[in-house]
């Protein structure tokens, strides 16, 4: 069996506040894209209880601190199968660049192993088996846009005023997103920088989060900034805690030759992707 895990953007993020549980309380609007992770899951013939886990990116941990790892025991505990099981990542969407790359890993591992072993898990429980892995994973479910809330665990699907054509622009660097949202309260605006909502085709982009990020990593600011003062741009934003700026595209813009100018202009070592949302 062969499964897509698609990145994600944030189109807007807001953080309400910080609640009694430690998490803090957000509103987001979240798409899916066309960039994916491809997954490979196989039952073991001999029908052993092992789990043999590969990816293609030796920088990954392959034991239980790896999403897909821990999504095969958690459907295990939840369902009682314990037969063998056999997962190959094919890592595509970068690390530690807000696209939520191995959350969507875990869910897809949780509808396959559903399918694949026959158990029967409805929407409901396999989105309470996610919320064990993380905040980001029930969203990875529903396939489709969605708002999110409580601590981005709570998930009602909705549709974007359209399809919107992104260039996604990442340096050399990720950020943690423990760390981001424990600077969120106690960051300071970057003079002159626009934090400000932006309104194209419809849809409302802004994200609470670029404060503490850019205060530390002021390239993505620079990135940022630098993006919105192009002609094919009509809007830039940090996806979630980034570093993944992404811009959305004008329909006529070539997303290949405002790529160029990024690594001309901006950053040479920047690694960018055309791609668009879905739902």
């Amino acid at each position: 069996m062969q499964l897509l895990a698609p990145a994600k953007i944030n189109l807007f993020f807001e953080i309400k506040g910080r609640r009694s549980d430690g998490f803090h309380e957000i509103e987001t609007l979240m798409a899916p894209t066309s960039l994916s992770d491809r997954l490979t899951i196989e039952k073991e013939p001999d029908g052993k209880k092992a789990l043999h886990f590969s990816c293609d990116d030796p920088s990954l941990p392959a034991g239980d601190d790896n999403l897909v790892v821990r999504a095969v025991k958690i459907f295990r505990e939840k369902t009682g199968i314990d037969g063998g099981v056999r997962i190959a990542l094919e890592k595509i969407i970068p690390h530690g660049a807000g696209l939520g790359g191995g959350s969507s890993d875990a869910a897809a591992t949780l509808m396959g192993l559903n399918d694949l072993f026959g158990s029967n898990l409805n929407q409901e429980d396999l989105i309470e088996l996610a919320a064990q892995l993380g905040s980001d994973v029930p969203f990875f479910l529903l396939r489709s846009a969605a708002i999110c809330t409580g601590r981005g665990e709570i998930v009602s699907a909705t549709r974007l005023p359209k399809n919107f054509f992104l260039l996604l622009a990442k340096p050399d660097f990720g950020v943690p997103t423990p760390w981001a949202y424990g600077c969120w309260k106690d960051s300071r605006p970057l003079p002159g920088m626009d934090y400000g909502a932006q309104e194209f085709s419809g849809a409302r982009f802004v994200n609470d989060l670029e404060r503490p990020v850019f205060e530390k990593f002021v390239l993505l600011a620079h990135l940022k900034a630098w993006l919105r003062q192009q002609e094919e741009v009509g809007a830039a934003l940090l996806s979630g805690s980034g570093s993944t700026v992404f811009a959305v595209l004008h329909e006529n813009a070539d997303p290949r030759a405002l790529s160029e100018k990024i690594c001309a202009e901006v950053d040479p070592r920047m690694w960018t992707l055309p791609c668009e949302t879905l739902g």
